[in-house]
């Protein structure tokens, strides 16, 4: 008869800070200690560590680390360690700070993948760590169509409680999407009502029957200039909403695609991801690449960095 597996007994928040504070002490730090430790909490415990650190030694986890590391893997321990939604509210900053059209992709990609609740967290998070709402951030700094789409997916609060579909008003929905784009009203209030107020599951059904009506995914009919950076960004926030595996396939494969890494995609991705829906997106990074995330971060990365990332990419493995 086989014998069951005993989950490890993982160890008291007390515990691990003390671990923590002893990897910083001495001549080197104990890189490895810290990644051991920190990759294989989840959100609660880690919250539960850094309050604890603070308690005994007196100084915030985070700046104890900033101390220690440095570079790539200083930047995807911290992020990782702190709370998801003052995460997003960092990112979402430092986005917003850039006053540029492509860093707004962060914020749509937080906006469209986070839960209702999850969101209204980041934006408290924000106004709590900012002394400003990320919602006023975003209409001061983003222009036309991009500030347009932006501050309502930011403030939706879609239904989340079941998967009810109106199959009645997903077709009229789909007619409406269908005639604001054939006359290139690309940021018509419609379009932007549709995306930002319906549950998922009625998005789905929605795009579901625009491709049936109309023989072409939405996504398709929304290339009519592929280098409309605000056309990239309404196709980007639709697959957010409906399949965010791909989009962030899709961001993962761009950021170890030729010569150099952009590490700051591969970090934000990694980190954001793994408590979430990592494993459907190691799927779909094996089926468009024919070959494993893992095997890509590790030719593609090194050091302490690497092991920090495929730690968390294989965070919620058994």
């Amino acid at each position: 008869m086989a014998s069951l597996k005993v989950p490890a007994k993982v160890p008291l928040p007390s515990e691990d800070a003390e671990q923590l504070h002893k990897a910083f002490q001495g001549w080197g730090t104990d890189e490895a200690k810290i990644i051991s430790i920190l990759s294989h909490r989840n959100a609660a415990q880690r919250a539960l560590i850094r309050k604890v650190y603070l308690e005994a030694y007196g100084e915030d986890l985070i700046v104890a680390l900033r101390k220690e590391i440095s570079g790539d893997f200083e930047s995807c321990v911290t992020l990782w360690t702190i709370e998801p939604s003052e995460r997003d509210a960092l990112l979402a900053h430092e986005a917003v700070a850039k006053k540029v059209n492509s860093s707004y992709w962060i914020v749509m990609e937080i906006a469209c993948t986070r839960s209702s609740d999850d969101l209204f967290k980041v934006r408290q998070a924000y106004h709590a760590r900012y002394k400003k709402s990320l919602e006023e951030d975003v209409m001061d700094q983003a222009k036309g169509e991009f500030r347009k789409l932006l501050a309502p997916l930011l403030t939706a609060f879609r239904y989340e409680e079941g998967n009810e579909v109106d199959l009645s008003l997903a077709k009229s929905e789909a007619k409406i999407l269908h005639d604001k784009i054939a006359a290139k009203a690309y940021g018509d209030d419609e379009i932007i009502r549709i995306l930002s107020t319906r549950s998922k599951p009625q998005l789905n059904a929605t795009l579901n029957q625009y491709n049936d009506a109309f023989g072409s995914s939405i996504t398709k009919h929304l290339k009519d200039d592929p280098k409309d950076e605000y056309l990239k960004l309404l196709r980007a926030a639709i697959k957010c909403l409906t399949y965010p595996e791909k989009y962030f396939e899709k961001v993962l494969r761009l950021s170890m695609k030729g010569f150099g890494t952009d590490e700051c995609s591969l970090t934000r991705v990694v980190v954001t991801r793994a408590e979430v829906d990592m494993q459907r997106i190691k799927e779909e990074y094996h089926r468009r690449n024919s070959v494993t995330l893992e095997s890509a971060i590790s030719g593609d990365t090194s050091g302490d960095y690497a092991a920090m990332l495929l730690a968390l990419v294989g965070h919620g493995d058994a």
